[in-house]
């Protein structure tokens, strides 16, 4: 795929899931509260129980417009730091953490500034102190190497154009023993490209979607083990909703010395993040990375 083209699929993406978040904060509301985004019965909030719909503001619920429930297979422990890929109106990010509780944080991903800020005003309405969101894209991940304990995702890693960025950003920011728990749809190994794009179209989730064969190649090739892909549910002909787990080998390389800090990589902590700041205060951002040798000089 060329560059222009990256490009031109990501703004159709990112278009439609600004398109969702007006017609929930603007043109979706009823008499009994916002409407939800038009889906099918495989994709969106009824894939959650009453009981997580009902204790969430009622704007994050709307805009759900995932293929599953990925806190609920997660596994997500009391403490941990987790991190949705594509977060969205913050569904998924809200659940998290009320499961990680308040010695643990919940961090939310998005490209889209329509979602983010229907995000934070979802958290506000939540008053959910431990999450943070962030702007960016999931093949370049705006946070430290070795800082999050769990990966979650519904439905987004298909949208993606670069899949084994994806993975091996996934790859990085996991500390060593972490693991993924994701929700995406995935092909039949029968089907062709050709095959899934005749079944819906790259921002419905299914032309994008990787076969079963493909998504276990892109997660080993990444570094991950223990490789579980198991279908749910249908959501077209030979194509499904899929819980999707890995995990990062205990014994993986840090990509930093071990006396080095979690929080620093370079000489510099918060690496590759807004908040970026030189360890030794005697020297730049950049003076500090290319002291020390590191690749990341952005």
């Amino acid at each position: 795929m060329s560059e222009q083209s990256t490009t031109d699929l990501r703004e159709t993406v990112r278009r439609r899931y600004a398109a969702a978040v007006v017609k929930v904060t603007e043109g979706g509301t009823t008499c009994c509260g916002p409407e939800p985004v038009e889906v099918d019965e495989n994709f969106g909030s009824t894939l959650y129980a009453a009981d997580e719909r009902d204790a969430l503001p009622a704007e994050a619920v709307a805009a759900s417009l995932g293929c599953g429930n990925p806190t609920a297979v997660a596994e997500l422990r009391e403490g941990e730091r987790v991190l949705d890929l594509g977060s969205g109106g913050g569904i998924d990010v809200l659940l998290s953490a009320r499961r990680v509780g308040p010695t643990g944080k919940a961090y939310g991903l998005d490209m889209t500034e329509e979602m983010l800020a229907l995000a934070l005003a979802n958290a506000a309405k939540a008053g959910a102190a431990n999450v943070e969101f962030l702007k960016g894209t999931i093949e370049a991940i705006p946070l430290p190497a070795n800082t999050i304990d769990v990966v979650i995702s519904n439905c987004v890693i298909n949208l993606s154009t670069d899949k084994p960025a994806v993975f091996a950003e996934t790859f990085r920011i996991l500390r060593p023993g972490g693991r993924i728990g994701v929700s995406d749809v995935v092909a039949d190994d029968t089907l062709t490209p050709d095959q899934r794009a005749e079944r819906g179209d790259y921002v419905g989730c299914i032309a994008g979607a990787l076969s079963f064969a493909e998504y276990r190649a892109g997660l080993e090739a990444a570094g991950f083990t223990d490789v579980e892909i198991t279908p749910t549910h249908p959501v077209a002909d030979g194509m499904h909703s899929a819980i999707v787990r890995a995990t990062k080998p205990v014994t993986a390389e840090s990509g930093r010395p071990a006396a080095e800090s979690s929080a620093a990589c370079c000489g510099v902590e918060a690496c590759c993040t807004p908040a970026e700041t030189a360890v030794d205060p005697g020297l730049t951002v950049i003076e500090a990375k290319t002291t020390s040798g590191c690749g990341c000089q952005n």
